[in-house]
């Protein structure tokens, strides 16, 4: 673990990129951005990465937002912004309140590109600029100072992967001192470490000296409209003989961080893996440990009550069995399995519920049973319903099904 140098945080603002659009985790991005997706029952998406930021001790940030920005500008304003202190912000920006123009971002690069003025007039040395969509835990001031010590124009966060495995990232080629000569754009004979099995694949995070960075995005503009980091940007600066490193996640360590949690770093873009990275959380020895008071992941906590569960008879028990149950929740008498209740649910009689994952505001109805679904927020199931048990039917209910059989439900 590398100590940080004199503060690093103080030297740095950060940008987040929240505005994706998320497309393959629809229908839960039908009215809300992939950023904003509710994960762990009380948490956003967004939350992981500003929680990081914070914990560093980065309190001056940007969220640029974009598609269906107001929920998470709401969010933002009500969780994160109130915590800034004297000279510090977290505030959330987005293209359809800008004054210069109504254009949307084109590129992750162009993004950056819209509000250089907000990186200009910063006194900071450093520009952190991250994903607001994957879920990990990361002192990103231990990144800075591997950055500092290079000397570098740009470094580029990366975890290891499998070579098998390598095709589906975009790939960060390295000689044997981890300086970066190459970038591959999800290859099919992926460039492994130097005398490794083993690939460096982008986690999508930069650390970007702001003189060079906006030398480079000044370059780019006049090349592509689309500018974007991974198919522009580090190439540029790679053909231009700059220095740009790749800092491997493997060596970031957190306080409080357990050895199986070394690593850990989920892109939540699927059903699939959004369904398995929140069903992680449930096991006895997680990989993410929401419970490291050290390394807290910081939301709006809301003035709720307690979770309780209501009747002990021998036909009708409130019980929650291995499950994360939020503020709010009452367990009247049904019973929950292996799930995630968000806030203010409401499981009733003889209801149960198993290997789902229910949002916030949600009502089960008496007798109803529902297994390995989704259930989004403010929807009341009425009594008697199944759901996951029968897909033909879910499908007829006008439910989503995935292939491997979540069932998702939306108004």
């Amino acid at each position: 673990m590398l100590s940080p140098t004199g503060n690093v945080a103080r030297n740095t603002i950060a940008m987040v990129l929240a505005g994706g659009k998320g497309e393959r985790l629809s229908p839960l991005t039908l009215n809300r951005p992939k950023p904003g997706v509710p994960f762990g029952g009380k948490y956003k998406i967004i939350d992981f990465v500003l929680s990081n930021l914070f914990n560093s001790g980065i309190k001056q940030i940007y969220v640029l937002t974009q598609y269906r920005s107001y929920s998470l500008m709401k969010h933002i304003r009500e969780s994160w912004a109130k915590w800034a202190g004297l000279g510090e912000y977290i505030v959330a920006i987005s293209p359809e309140v800008r004054s210069e123009s109504e254009e949307w971002f084109k590129g992750t690069a162009d993004a950056i590109y819209q509000y250089l003025r907000f990186i200009e007039s910063s006194d900071a040395e450093y520009v952190a600029i991250f994903g607001g969509d994957h879920i990990y835990k990361m002192d990103v001031s231990q990144m800075i100072t591997y950055h500092q010590m290079n000397r570098a124009d740009v470094t580029i966060s990366a975890i290891e992967v499998p070579q098998a495995e390598a095709s589906r990232f975009g790939i960060v080629v390295v000689d044997d001192d981890n300086r970066v000569v190459g970038f591959e754009e999800k290859p099919d004979n992926p460039t492994p470490i130097p005398g490794r099995d083993r690939c460096f694949a982008s986690m999508g995070n930069y650390i970007f000296s702001i003189k060079r960075l906006i030398e480079v995005l000044q370059e780019g503009k006049k090349l592509y409209e689309d500018l974007d980091f991974g198919k522009h940007v580090i190439p540029m600066m790679v053909e231009a003989k700059d220095k740009v490193f790749a800092y491997n996640f493997n060596d970031n360590q957190i306080p409080g961080m357990k050895s199986e949690e070394r690593g850990y770093w989920k892109d939540v873009g699927t059903i699939d893996s959004y369904y398995e990275a929140n069903m992680d959380l449930i096991h006895v020895s997680p990989q993410l440990n929401l419970y490291n008071y050290k390394w807290p992941i910081l939301t709006n906590q809301g003035n709720l009550p307690p979770a309780k569960t209501v009747f002990d008879d021998e036909d009708r028990r409130g019980m929650n069995i291995d499950s994360y149950v939020c503020g709010g929740c009452i367990t009247s008498g049904g019973v929950v399995r292996r799930s995630i209740l968000g806030s203010r649910v409401r499981v009733n009689s003889y209801a149960l519920v198993e290997d789902s994952i229910l949002f916030e505001n949600v009502t089960v109805g008496r007798y109803a049973k529902i297994k390995k679904a989704i259930i989004d927020k403010n929807i009341a199931i009425s009594d008697r319903a199944t759901i996951g048990y029968d897909h033909k039917m879910d499908i007829k209910n006008g439910y989503t099904v995935t292939d491997s059989g979540i069932v998702i439900v939306k108004k």
